[in-house]
């Protein structure tokens, strides 16, 4: 099924692409008499403002597995997949005030930078080298391979040309100008992103209810679904595995973002180049307020999907004949991409280009990030510790463009996968409860030790590992539990901090670390307008939950 595109569309799409071009390539130019140093590629010169910092952050976090994945668990499981989005929330408003103080006093450029600073070059290492590994093999491989999959669905491109082409495209200013490039055209890619997810949420809603508007729309989807708005899953729901009722407030969500927005380099990274703390915080309450407005422009329209697709009525106004390739809930990730059709000409090029925005804006992050790390905790590490500033950015560049090649020969590969957004949270989550644990009891527990979380993150893989893998038959034998994904990193995260503090009391017979970091009252102080904007994101958020939670 391939959506038919006038010329309108077309213009607005290449318009779209040689805006964001023009202006990464402007931004990216060296002033003259100024040579490109490793702060000015990739923390822009810390010289974001606020409001780029709040954009760049949304923009870096929605993406293919958002737009494609979080609309198509929308059509497979409803409103509940809103949690990620609305608990990220709250999430971010705890990183702004809690972590950002301490990352920023550090002067730090990447994560595992921290990591050395509080424990040692070993865990740096070790770090540096799996959030390689996973930004490559796993994130950016996915939203290759999820941008491919939509533009073939809805132009008809082979998968192969999709990937290349958008490789190309975020290669193209991002590996030149870095996190300036980068930041700045994330602001002009939000626009978009939020524009044509609108125009998308506003056609489906209105397709629904026959042309009366969305408020009607909205009425028609819920009074058609009304178990599809539950925010909490009881254990009869089918999808009660990927989100399991009451845990997924009080248990692994939590894991998932806190490890997602305050420890995850290619999202930590915009903020790390704020003018100033007080600025990187408002961008924070910025980002929190968009996070909000996330689930009308990506779940909403996978429910209208569901209940255009099964309401007989609806499908007969529409013609049958003209829609073909109706995804079914096992193909519930070609469900946004099979909306677009219903765009008039114009608003399918705004909403194509929105698509791309989101794809395109994370590709080029996850690049910058890979090779801050590479650069900054590999090369200047090991390789060639003085290396000149030139040589620096040469080398973040070179690394992005090999990260993108083999990102690029394995996106193909991942053909078959289901409701991809639900699969990235599961098989990260193997993973993040350690990482997490680490990093909340190396800031906030004086007496971890390096040795404590060291063994703790190993150990932390086997944990995982025996609640999520159990041999055929056993799996709720004595020895094996079966227990939801998002339980399984719960459990994990406090396992794996037990045995930190097992280890570091042992070891250090209960004294503080020598590489403790000092904490006091003044360092958490936020000023008022951050204070307001968190008090009133957690207000909407409890009305939110008050009124869908089942």
């Amino acid at each position: 099924m391939t959506t038919n595109f006038g010329t309108l569309d077309y213009f607005i799409f290449i318009a779209y692409a040689l805006l964001i071009l023009g202006v990464g390539l402007w931004v990216s130019r060296d002033k003259k008499g100024h040579q490109k140093n490793a702060e000015d590629y990739f923390l822009a010169g810390k010289s974001l403002p606020w409001w780029a910092i709040g954009a760049s952050l949304i923009a870096a976090n929605i993406s293919a597995e958002q737009f494609i994945g979080m609309s198509g668990s929308g059509f497979a499981s409803g409103l509940a997949i809103a949690s990620y989005e609305w608990m990220g929330a709250i999430t971010l408003i705890i990183v702004g005030k809690y972590f950002l103080p301490i990352f920023i006093e550090k002067g730090i450029y990447t994560i595992p930078e921290f990591v050395e600073q509080r424990y040692s070059t070993n865990l740096k290492t070790i770090l540096a080298v799996f959030w390689i590994a996973l930004y490559v093999f796993v994130n950016l491989a996915t939203v290759l391979y999820l941008g491919s999959l939509a533009l073939e669905t809805i132009m008809g491109i082979p998968m192969i040309y999709g990937v290349i082409g958008l490789a190309l495209f975020a290669a193209a200013y991002s590996l030149y100008g870095g996190l300036s490039a980068v930041a700045w055209t994330d602001v002009i890619q939000v626009v978009f992103l939020i524009l044509g997810g609108l125009a998308t949420t506003y056609i489906a809603l209105n397709t629904v209810s026959d042309g009366e508007g969305v408020v009607q729309g909205l009425k028609t989807v819920y009074d058609a679904v009304p178990e599809r708005f539950a925010m909490i899953l009881d254990t009869s729901n089918p999808e009660y595995k990927n989100l399991p009722g009451l845990g997924v407030l009080v248990g692994g969500m939590w894991v998932a973002n806190l490890y997602y927005w305050g420890f995850n380099q290619y999202i930590i990274q915009r903020t790390l180049a704020a003018k100033s703390l007080a600025e990187a915080q408002k961008g924070i309450i910025l980002a929190a307020f968009l996070k909000l407005v996330i689930p009308l422009i990506v779940v909403i329209p996978g429910i209208a999907a569901y209940v255009m697709i099964h309401d007989p009525e609806i499908m007969e106004r529409l013609g049958e004949a003209g829609l073909k390739n109706l995804p079914s809930v096992e193909q519930a990730d070609k469900a946004y991409p099979w909306l677009l059709q219903f765009l008039p000409v114009g608003l399918k090029g705004v909403a194509f280009a929105a698509l791309t925005a989101a794809i395109v804006s994370s590709l080029a992050s996850m690049l910058n990030s890979t090779s801050t790390i590479f650069t900054m905790d590999i090369y200047r590490q090991y390789i060639n510790k003085n290396a000149s500033d030139k040589t620096t950015v040469n080398v973040g560049r070179i690394s992005a463009a090999i990260a993108l090649i083999i990102a690029s020969i394995m996106a193909p590969l991942l053909g078959g996968i289901d409701q991809a957004f639900q699969f990235i949270q599961e098989y990260t989550g193997v993973v993040s409860p350690g990482i997490l644990a680490v990093f909340l009891l190396g800031l906030f527990w004086k007496k971890t030790t390096n040795k404590g979380a060291i063994i703790g993150a190993l150990a932390s893989i086997p944990i995982a590992m025996y609640f999520k893998v159990a041999p055929k038959g056993w799996s709720t034998s004595i020895f094996f539990v079966d227990i939801p994904f998002m339980d399984q990193m719960g459990y994990t995260c406090i396992l794996t901090m037990l045995v930190i503090v097992l280890v570091s009391l042992y070891e250090n017979k209960g004294v503080d670390d020598s590489k403790a970091i000092p904490i006091s009252r003044n360092l958490f102080k936020t000023n008022p307008k951050f204070n307001i904007g968190a008090f009133t994101i957690m207000i909407i958020l409890v009305v939110l939950y008050s009124l869908f939670w089942k």
